[in-house]
């Protein structure tokens, strides 16, 4: 199972890795970084599990994603 950690210091919430995600495990945190952005979140649930096929590292523009498998 993968595990996949955004650096809220370089997230500008564009959202580019919700749509990447084929099993729909990152959402839109409702608290915001210093920036004043909404960032991305893993949401490891909904019975499916990352298989960190990495597609929401490669979509980040910012490089804010890191995939552990």
């Amino acid at each position: 199972m993968g595990k996949i950690v955004v650096k809220e210091d370089r997230c500008k919430g564009c959202e580019l890795c919700i749509d990447a995600c084929p099993y729909g495990l990152i959402k839109m945190s409702v608290e915001v970084n210093h920036f004043g952005y909404h960032t991305a979140q893993f949401v490891n649930g909904n019975g499916k599990k990352c298989t960190a096929c990495k597609f929401c590292g490669l979509m980040c523009p910012d490089y804010a994603i890191d995939v552990y498998e």
